[in-house]
């Protein structure tokens, strides 16, 4: 092993693990990886929930109990996601407390279903913060038209929020402008402005696939050298818009009122190409004031054989410009592959999510008391 994850978190970017389920809470897995692994928060989706419940039997007992109580499949969705969004919460307190509240944060989505609709998911932000209750909870909304005036709205209630499926620029700044008014709302309702945080999540490894898939099919010398940049060119452009914003006018009267930059947080930093360094996009996204969240084999990667040099995004723009304006100029459409991957994006989740409820349901039938 080497240091490499320590040195990650040295330059400012803190380590998240994506993914979580019952067994690493009660097994003592995620306490070893704080301590040991750097981690300082959790990040969790409809997928991760999928996989975790219908695998094994860690959430027999409480399945049991839900069916006993013949409570809906969705009620039952909803104890079982939130429950373990708490013990992880718990588990992190400490590491929540020694960073005044920055990081060992747990993140839970609202259903993906709503993902279309502003008025529902503003309902279910605010049911899930009152459910989890605890101050360490990132609710997870989707950066969808529908989406933005939703995270405005909880931002300004003071719920902290964690937005995702972020994959263009222009998106990501109306993500930001959405935070900034949040956080104007909240400040003109009295709330402690240091009390809410966010983070936006902008996806990594599938602008690479979609884009890869695109310039394979093009298949010249000039696309096959294009292979395998766009993605950390998207990135390492979002994080110059994100200096630009907070570094302006409307975030330095915001900055006075004591409030929180929202941070970029690198996510799908998974590498799908084999031909492609498995660390790629943690090496290559080093800057201060980030989050990457990573798959556990990702993580595992990293602190085998990770290589952080330094800063590896400050000074990189022109050329990540470059990057995008090659693949422009093969016939590669920029803004219908991050259209696409977020409309992808919401139908994977929303996917999941129905594969839960199949599965959950599916629980809840073989472990409920027969009548008598």
């Amino acid at each position: 092993m080497t240091d490499a994850l320590k040195r990650l978190s040295d330059e400012g970017v803190a380590i998240w693990l994506d993914d979580l389920s019952r067994t690493r809470i009660t097994s003592g897995n995620l306490a070893e990886l704080i301590d040991q692994s750097h981690v300082v928060g959790v990040t969790t989706n409809p997928s991760i929930f999928q996989k975790a419940i219908s695998q094994g039997h860690g959430y027999d007992q409480q399945l049991t109990d839900l069916a006993t109580r013949k409570v809906t499949v969705d009620e039952a969705i909803r104890m079982i996601t939130t429950a373990d969004v708490r013990d992880a919460a718990d588990i992190l307190r400490p590491v929540f407390d020694a960073t005044d509240g920055q990081d060992g944060r747990v993140s839970i989505e609202v259903d993906p279903r709503l993902a279309h609709h502003t008025a529902a998911t503003v309902a279910e932000a605010k049911q899930l913060a009152w459910l989890v209750d605890r101050p360490n909870t990132l609710i997870k909304i989707p950066a969808t038209k529908a989406g933005l005036p939703a995270i405005t709205e909880v931002i300004g209630k003071g719920i902290s929020v964690n937005v995702t499926l972020i994959f263009s620029l222009e998106r990501y700044r109306e993500v930001m402008d959405a935070y900034l008014a949040g956080l104007e709302k909240a400040k003109a309702a009295g709330l402690d402005l240091s009390k809410i945080h966010s983070v936006a999540s902008f996806f990594v490894s599938r602008v690479d696939t979609e884009i890869d898939k695109r310039l394979d099919a093009i298949g010249s010398d000039a696309a096959k050298a294009a292979k395998g940049k766009s993605a950390l060119a998207n990135a390492r452009l979002a994080y110059e818009a994100y200096e630009e914003v907070f570094g302006g006018d409307r975030w330095a009267a915001l900055d006075k009122a004591q409030a929180n930059k929202q941070r970029p947080l690198w996510a799908s930093t998974g590498v799908k190409d084999p031909s492609l360094k498995d660390t790629l996009y943690v090496d290559d996204l080093v800057a201060p004031n980030t989050v990457n969240t990573m798959p556990e084999a990702t993580l595992e990667a990293v602190a085998d054989h990770g290589e952080i040099s330094g800063n590896t995004v400050a000074g990189r723009y022109d050329q990540a410009r470059a990057d995008l304006e090659a693949i422009k100029a093969l016939g590669v459409s920029y803004d219908d592959v991050v259209q696409l991957l977020e409309d992808e994006g919401v139908e994977k989740f929303e996917a999941a999510w129905i594969d839960l409820l199949n599965s959950t349901e599916a629980e809840l039938k073989r472990l409920a008391p027969s009548e008598g």
